[in-house]
């Protein structure tokens, strides 16, 4: 249920109460009253991604904590800046602590919905009051049975329409999809940032009629691949490897992978953040992290937790010795423009 921090808006989250119709008036009227967290409450209400991210933080995560602490943890998921920002705005919670990419994490520092953050679990763990928890990787996938000789293995094949011809599919995220846009047009890595924002979104046009998903969920990635709605697609390494397991006959290359940060943050006005910082704190710690990353894919930004990682699940990490070289990581700080403004002429850009 949504809860209020005293003395705010009592509105209700309509996606989350639109059970209240089926009820009496006397029912919805006492159903719709928006619970007051407290600090004796002990329950934190955690944004997740949901699918494989929530199942290995649970596993690694959520139940350690909440044996450790007393504390309850329940989830909310998908992950949704909208939610996070609207939330802030009417003062009616659904959730304390969510995770978001650099992109949106300086987005919503900017837009003041998140809590400033002082104290650093580990050294360099805060960014733009964020704290450091995972790495990820945007990598190029295939369908095998639409190309048995091979797919791309770097962004300007994926945008070879010619030599590789089929429905694609990027993800909606101007942060992560514009310098994939210039390595496609030729850019070199080294040269990435700042981003030169009119030739990438040139580079967009060229492509835009032959992407046939804007994917927005992690889930949705895995489905229409592994579903063969796409033949090609830019995504998460470990939403890859979720298609592969699966058993769909798909293949990808770690050349030209795109490592993208996830940091923890704290809603900002949420009556439980003091539980939301003792809840980062023992999510980024050594163990239940490197539990967190082994069963997820990720790699770990605490290097205290590659204690306890062994080489052979590190192979799977975008972070490892074998795999980091042949990636490139965001200059979100240096990133050559107003990320919201980017985010606005994006949209903009879809829809003409």
């Amino acid at each position: 249920m949504t809860r209020s921090r005293p003395g705010s808006p009592t509105l209700l989250a309509p996606d989350r109460r639109t059970f209240l119709k089926a009820g009496g008036a006397a029912l919805a009227s006492t159903l719709a009253m928006p619970y007051i967290a407290r600090a004796q409450d002990n329950v934190l209400y955690v944004n997740t991604w949901g699918g494989p991210w929530e199942e290995a933080a649970k596993a690694h995560i959520f139940d350690p904590f909440t044996a450790e602490t007393g504390i309850e943890i329940r989830t909310v998921s998908p992950v949704s800046f909208a939610k996070l920002a609207q939330q802030v705005q009417t003062g009616t919670y659904e959730f304390d602590v969510t995770t978001l990419g650099a992109g949106e994490l300086i987005r919503a520092e900017q837009a003041g919905i998140i809590e400033e953050l002082a104290d650093a679990p580990y050294e360099g763990a805060l960014f733009h009051n964020g704290v450091g928890s995972h790495a990820f990787a945007t990598v190029i996938a295939h369908r095998t049975d639409k190309f048995p000789d091979g797919g791309p293995q770097n962004w300007a094949e994926f945008w070879d329409v010619e030599r590789f011809p089929g429905p694609r599919s990027l993800q909606r995220y101007p942060a992560r999809v514009l310098p994939l846009a210039l390595l496609a047009d030729g850019v070199a890595v080294e040269d990435l940032y700042p981003l030169d924002i009119d030739r990438a979104f040139a580079s967009l046009d060229k492509i835009k009629e032959h992407v046939l998903v804007w994917w927005t969920a992690g889930a949705q990635s895995t489905q229409i691949l592994r579903d063969g709605e796409i033949d090609l697609i830019g995504i998460w390494h470990g939403r890859y490897f979720e298609a592969e397991e699966a058993g769909a006959p798909v293949a990808m290359t770690w050349n030209q992978g795109e490592i993208e940060r996830a940091y923890w943050v704290v809603a900002k006005g949420t009556p439980n953040a003091e539980n939301a910082k003792k809840f980062i704190d023992f999510a980024v710690s050594a163990k239940p992290l490197a539990g967190f990353v082994t069963q997820a894919d990720y790699g770990p930004l605490n290097p205290a937790a590659n204690e306890f990682i062994s080489a052979e699940d590190a192979e799977r990490m975008p972070t490892s010795p074998k795999n980091y070289p042949h990636t490139f990581e965001q200059e979100i700080d240096n990133f050559g423009a107003d990320i919201e403004e980017v985010a606005q002429r994006f949209e903009e850009w879809l829809a003409s």
